[in-house]
């Protein structure tokens, strides 16, 4: 079973996959500080300063006037967080750009390795060996011989 379970973790899918989620979970990391700290603020200047990330209902609880989201929660309050998700929904869509543009720049630089291959020059062919008909024609002429 030990056995097993090395070949299966050695396999280039799994190696692959494994690699994926580690550039993924640390890319993830740039996407937030580039939403957090760039496209916010963008977007903040034209809603009026206005931070998405803070913005929420009440649904019940005492919450001061102004309080920002996460003292809202601290204070035990049921909040509607619409501006997180707004954040979230950000974040999805700049990350599922960004892993589109990769892919087709992979798949550009894939289909131009294949065209070359594709296009190189055969090498040309071993000269075929005698056929099955032929073998056997042979076989019964030295078996009439004798």
């Amino acid at each position: 079973m030990l056995k097993e379970f090395r070949d299966f973790i050695a396999r280039g899918n799994v190696m692959d996959m494994a690699v994926g989620i580690i550039v993924g979970a640390a890319f993830t990391a740039i996407v937030s500080s580039l939403v957090a700290d760039l496209i916010n603020p963008i977007i903040g200047l034209f809603t009026g300063g206005i931070d998405f990330t803070n913005n929420y209902f009440v649904l019940s609880g005492d919450v001061a006037e102004g309080a920002s989201l996460a003292a809202a929660r601290d204070a035990g309050a049921s909040v509607f967080a619409y501006g997180s998700f707004v954040m979230a929904v950000i974040n999805f869509l700049i990350i599922a750009w960004v892993v589109f543009m990769l892919v087709k720049g992979v798949n550009k630089v894939k289909d131009a390795a294949m065209r070359e291959e594709e296009a190189a020059p055969e090498a040309p062919a071993a000269p075929a060996g005698p056929t099955q008909e032929d073998l056997l024609a042979e076989i019964r002429d030295l078996l009439k011989a004798r």
